[in-house]
């Protein structure tokens, strides 16, 4: 996937993370690429270590993503003192 496709996929993911954990300071167009292209990595790395293989196309790569995504916020809401509901 080129890095449009993850701009992408990482928009995606972000905006979804942001609906499943609301609350963080990290809204808006901008911080939601970057926190679902960090989430990408996040879920990319998970899913390597735990052995679930190469997620494979958009719907494998945004599922992953968007795991990373959740996870990332979720540290992003402890770290502001704020906690996920």
């Amino acid at each position: 996937m080129d890095g449009l496709g993850w701009v992408v996929i990482g928009l995606l993911a972000g905006a979804l993370s942001g609906m499943v954990v609301p609350n963080t300071s990290a809204r808006g167009c901008l911080p939601n690429i970057l926190v679902g292209i960090l989430g990408a990595i996040v879920g990319g790395i998970l899913a390597r270590d735990l052995h679930l293989g190469d997620p494979g196309g958009f719907v494998g790569a945004l599922l992953v993503a968007f795991v990373g995504a959740v996870l990332v916020r979720m540290l992003i809401g402890l770290t502001n003192g704020r906690h996920p509901r």
